[in-house]
């Protein structure tokens, strides 16, 4: 983690050079200057935001960017909510909850999206070769994340509960030492671990997906006062994911690579996991649908003391993309 927090330093700090000579942004304005801290999941997820930094955009559109690695979205979260980063990147489980607790934030954008990026891995020697399989069994999953959501989802479809098998609460880097060990027999997972984890297993692993119950959306989010008080921090980063998304879609090898360098991971790993992700900046009202559908598990589940569906509406901020790119934004308002 520190590595990658070293990496991310060097690599915005030799783009602050790089970039020093421009006088004005992509959108033709003076660069201010803004400064912003995000807290940053090392995932295939962020890739927008990592391609905005590596090809300066941030800095183009006059964005003083600095990054807060955290090891997964609801860390990355409760960060921001903390006060110690600007913006966040986040799944909409955690923002979810968070809502729930109280907490005045707003999703500024979904910057990826996902049918096929969780999976429940088993090992064959616990006799599991079938999703059936699973009941009686101890499975690993993260508490508070879309983890914990999916495995529910995925145990529901196979006629199953959670109260038929045992669920064992683990954090990010224990997902695979823990099946290595025996301590569980099988795993809620995410990328880049669900494929590192399958690698590893190779044939002693076996995946279960489900691409019709869940689909993974991705998001920028940030505190309410911040947005109010720094909308022209928000469009900017704003313009600079659009500008990285374009860049993506038409350089897609050249974006791999950056991944790959700025994240120390192998870039076949990032190349056998791309086409799995949508990375586009968005508002849609699936968005929406997913919260309320969460928020309803939650209840049932006794995983909150609320039982009145929020307006996740009044948790969305449209105005920033409805300025930068109003097509992606569709959304009952």
């Amino acid at each position: 983690m520190w590595e990658f927090l070293l990496v991310l330093c060097c690599m915005l700090a030799l783009s602050g050079c790089e970039k020093a000579p421009l006088t004005t942004g992509a959108s033709g304005a003076a660069p201010a200057h803004l400064k912003a801290t995000i807290a940053l999941v090392a995932q295939p997820q962020s890739t927008l935001i990592l391609v905005a930094m590596k090809n300066g955009y941030f800095l183009d559109e006059g964005l003083d960017v600095q990054a807060l690695p955290q090891a997964n979205g609801k860390l990355a979260l409760q960060s921001m909510v903390e006060g110690k980063a600007d913006f966040a990147t986040v799944a909409e489980t955690p923002v979810m909850f968070s809502i729930l607790r109280g907490e005045r934030i707003f999703v500024i954008a979904n910057i990826e999206s996902s049918t096929e990026n969780d999976a429940i891995l088993a090992r064959v020697d616990a006799g599991i070769t079938m999703p059936s399989h699973l009941k009686g069994k101890r499975i690993g999953f993260i508490p508070g994340t879309t983890l914990d959501f999916f495995l529910d989802s995925f145990l529901t479809a196979q006629g199953l509960t959670r109260r038929e098998v045992t669920p064992v609460a683990l954090k990010s880097d224990e997902l695979l030492d823990a099946l290595l060990a025996k301590k569980v027999d099988a795993v809620a997972a995410w990328n880049y671990p669900l494929t590192q984890i399958k690698r590893h297993l190779g044939t002693q692993g076996v995946t279960f997906y489900d691409r019709q119950i869940y689909t993974e959306h991705f998001n920028i989010a940030a505190m309410q006062d911040f947005v109010r008080l720094n909308p022209q921090t928000v469009t900017a980063m704003l313009r600079a994911l659009v500008r990285a998304e374009a860049f993506v879609a038409s350089h897609s090898d050249e974006s791999k690579s950056m991944v790959s360098e700025t994240i120390k991971v192998d870039e076949d790993l990032v190349k056998e996991v791309w086409d799995v992700m949508s990375y586009q900046v968005r508002l849609d009202q699936n968005l929406v649908i997913t919260l309320e559908d969460e928020t309803r598990w939650a209840v049932k589940n006794k995983l909150t003391d609320q039982s009145v569906m929020p307006n996740y509406l009044s948790h969305i901020y449209v105005d920033g993309l409805m300025a930068v790119k109003p097509g992606a934004v569709r959304m009952d308002r």
